[in-house]
């Protein structure tokens, strides 16, 4: 995709272009702090978060697929590694749609959404211990406040009508570890293809992991429960929309500012969570997010400005592959 190529309506401006792709990446993270608020209603009316997720997923693979009909040039479908990494991140965006769901079962949706922002912190983690990069003092006291604000956000405080428990802390934190482990499957999948034919395969090991999973006789019954507009919504935006967007968005988009904007999907989803399902924080949880997303967001932006790094958001690097 050239930045100078004419269109129907004639040439864009790389200003404008800058423009409309951060208003992707925007849409993306809002739509995914959405997801976070309509799987809150869902798991809330008594649906098993697995099938919630798999649900999220399986539609959002008919997205991506489209999207590979669509632009099939350069998928690199016949690499095996491309194989190998994708399906490393099927399982880790399983993982993370599973425990992101069961976090706000249990907890809330601000909790588990703001201990799921932590995935660069365990990408920063396995780095350091993989030798992948190397620890600086800047990296060590934000990793440090990250925890810190854990702690906060997690102690024993109470949220509407009750505390965090230790499994909605415990399956928040978990959600954040395998979003790190799509991260990095993801991009060491970027070399050997482009994003929609990662995407297609992460998305179709997710629906075969979660399927057999389910339970048989409640994803069934999703397919006549008043409730379906929701499992609708959740995957057309929560994971088919929401992934194209981010990516297109990411082409013309600096890392620095798509990681400043991602902010947005921990603030909607908590938003959503206080007006729409009545949840509540308390001072000292609103000072522990205010420190992780706020930390998180420095980190990104100091991994985007070093070639060196492993960047937070590395859908970044697929894009180049995608002409």
């Amino acid at each position: 995709m050239a930045e100078r190529s004419p269109n129907r309506t004639g040439s864009v401006s790389p200003l404008k272009l800058a423009g409309l792709s951060t208003l992707f990446v925007a849409l993306a993270a809002f739509f995914w702090g959405l997801s976070g608020g309509i799987g809150g209603i869902l798991t809330g009316q008594g649906w098993d978060p697995v099938v919630v997720s798999f649900y999220r997923g399986a539609i959002g693979l008919l997205f991506v697929l489209g999207w590979l009909v669509v632009r099939p040039q350069g998928s690199g479908l016949a690499s095996g590694r491309l194989w190998f990494w994708s399906v490393i991140a099927g399982v880790g965006v399983a993982g993370n749609f599973s425990f992101y769901f069961l976090s706000i079962a249990e907890g809330s949706v601000a909790v588990a959404a703001t201990l799921m922002y932590c995935a660069p912190v365990f990408v920063y983690l396995v780095s350091f211990a993989l030798k992948l990069e190397k620890p600086s003092l800047f990296k060590l006291v934000a990793i440090a406040i990250v925890m810190l604000g854990v702690v906060l956000l997690t102690g024993i405080y109470e949220i509407g009508a009750g505390d965090v428990t230790p499994i909605a802390a415990g399956a928040g934190l978990l959600a954040g570890l395998s979003y790190a482990v799509f991260i990095f499957g993801f991009k060491f999948a970027a070399p050997n293809g482009s994003p929609q034919a990662i995407l297609v395969i992460a998305f179709a090991v997710l629906a075969i992991i979660l399927f057999t999973l389910s339970d048989a006789d409640q994803a069934l019954a999703v397919l006549n429960t008043p409730s379906w507009p929701l499992f609708i919504f959740l995957g057309v935006f929560g994971a088919g929309l929401s992934f194209i967007f981010y990516i297109v968005g990411l082409n013309h988009t600096a890392p620095a500012v798509a990681s400043i904007v991602a902010m947005v999907e921990p603030v909607t989803a908590s938003l959503f969570g206080v007006v729409v399902l009545n949840e509540s924080l308390g001072a000292i949880q609103i000072l522990g997010m205010a420190l992780i997303v706020c930390t998180v967001t420095a980190l990104s932006i100091a991994s985007s400005m070093q070639k060196d790094s492993i960047p937070p958001q590395p859908l970044a690097e697929g894009e180049s592959d995608e002409g």
